[in-house]
């Protein structure tokens, strides 16, 4: 069947978009994703699982608060103060609820929080309720790792993709231990 015929009395309108994302399981496994596609395929192919996407996006983004362990979710309207102004560095992980990757390193993330809470803060700021933030600090990939220190994004620190605790906590010591952070 032809495409035109198909499409001749419908019109598909997406929203602003917001930028490509692409979640990173591995460096050979790489999926680009646009987050407006993402919001229509939910609404029109997943009716029947529709409410618990939307409630637990709700659920997670109604209010900010500890998501578990030592971690705090927060939004665009808490990101200054709790990181920006922060005196002490700031491990931020950008996330999505519809992200494998980013759930694959969960636990990971709940380690490091409790493991190195005498050393740093993490926060989880999820993608699709923050979109300004996405675009200010130019997140590509998720999830994606960026320490902040004195308010400014830590040279070298960003880091995208699900990474093992093993790798993760080389990650942390050699940014805490360099001297940019210091």
């Amino acid at each position: 069947m032809d495409a035109a015929k198909l499409l001749s009395g419908s019109t598909v309108v997406f929203p602003p978009s917001l930028p490509t994302v692409r979640t990173v399981a591995s460096s050979s496994s790489v999926c680009s994703v646009n987050p407006s596609r993402i919001s229509s395929f939910r609404s029109e192919s997943l009716t029947n699982r529709e409410p618990a996407v939307y409630s637990t996006h709700r659920r997670l983004t109604s209010k900010c608060g500890a998501v578990g362990g030592g971690i705090t979710e927060i939004d665009e309207s808490l990101f200054a103060d709790l990181v920006l102004k922060s005196e002490r560095p700031v491990l931020v992980e950008f996330v999505a609820n519809w992200c494998g990757p980013c759930r694959l390193i969960s636990p990971a993330m709940e380690w490091v929080a409790q493991e190195y809470k005498d050393r740093l803060t993490v926060v989880k700021i999820d993608h699709d309720a923050n979109p300004k933030l996405i675009e200010e600090y130019k997140v590509y990939g998720l999830p994606a790792l960026i320490l902040f220190k004195d308010g400014e994004e830590v040279p070298e620190s960003r880091k995208e993709g699900a990474i093992t605790k093993v790798k993760l906590k080389e990650y942390l010591d050699a940014l805490l231990d360099s001297t940019a952070v210091v």
